[in-house]
């Protein structure tokens, strides 16, 4: 899939995000809703931004973190799943997790493992 097919699919996926924008950057693309800065779409993948609680969501399905280059590895951003990723609803749910990434840096009395949906209800 070419790099911009990818770009408008993954925007097409997060449609229901409120003011999401998308800028070019460093042969990639940067996901911002309002000015928050959550995802990373570079080489046909989409990384979202995870903390202490939602990354463990992220390195169960095997995914890695985000590494621009051989030197590089930014594990705040890790791999969208392919089955969240072609998921709509899901995609939306997990970035919206992304969005709200600061306010998750403790982990909460009531995320005691649950799936990324149950979190974002419970805020």
């Amino acid at each position: 899939m070419r790099a911009d097919s990818f770009k408008d699919f993954v925007l097409d996926q997060l449609g229901q995000i409120p003011q999401l924008r998308c800028n070019a950057m460093f042969g990639g693309h940067g996901l911002y809703q309002r000015d928050t800065f959550f995802g990373i779409i570079h080489k046909g993948r989409l990384y979202l931004k995870t903390t202490g609680v939602t990354q463990p969501d992220y390195a169960s399905r095997g995914m890695q973190p985000f590494r621009p280059n051989r030197k590089q590895r930014l594990t705040q951003y890790y791999e969208v799943p392919v089955d969240i990723l072609e998921d709509a609803e899901q995609l939306t749910i997990w970035a919206l997790l992304a969005v709200a990434a600061p306010s998750l840096q403790l982990p909460l009395p009531f995320y005691d493992h649950a799936a990324p949906r149950d979190v974002l209800a419970s805020m």
